[in-house]
């Protein structure tokens, strides 16, 4: 999360396999309510967009990426855990590496020693169904 009137620059992958997308699932405890995003992270200064999306993904969950192409850019204005947050995120839709990724229901990554995520395959029936919350809802101008 960005520091309040600070705006934040991701790179986020969007990872397809058939019916499904590859996600990051995420809690917000203020509203009581899970939601999924794309995999990626913040982009350091003097790190392009896409050095930062191959980055995020070998320190988080150990995966190379494949067949990278540039999407988009979507601002992203938000409320999580009380706060207003603001993005600017480069969306990247690529491949996994190693074919392993593909076979996987779930994996438990860190972002940090205190903060623990799960990444999982859904659907994405099951999000256009409204039964999981994609954010930001834009993403599905790309699915």
């Amino acid at each position: 999360m960005n520091k309040p009137g600070e705006i934040r620059l991701l790179a986020l992958g969007l990872i397809r396999d058939g019916d499904r997308i590859f996600v990051s699932e995420g809690y917000d405890p203020v509203k009581q309510e899970t939601f999924y995003r794309a995999l990626g992270g913040g982009v350091d200064f003097g790190e392009t967009s896409r050095a930062a999306l191959e980055r995020e993904f070998q320190e988080e969950i150990q995966a190379d990426l494949t067949n990278i192409r540039y999407l988009g850019c979507i601002e992203n204005l938000f409320t999580f855990n009380g706060r207003q947050g603001h993005e600017i995120i480069q969306l990247y839709q690529c491949d996994f590496a190693d074919p392993k990724f593909y076979q996987l229901e779930s994996l438990i990554f860190s972002e940090s020693e205190t903060h623990k995520h799960k990444a999982l395959w859904i659907d994405i029936a099951r999000f256009k169904s409204g039964k999981f919350r994609l954010v930001p809802e834009v993403f599905f101008e790309y699915l």
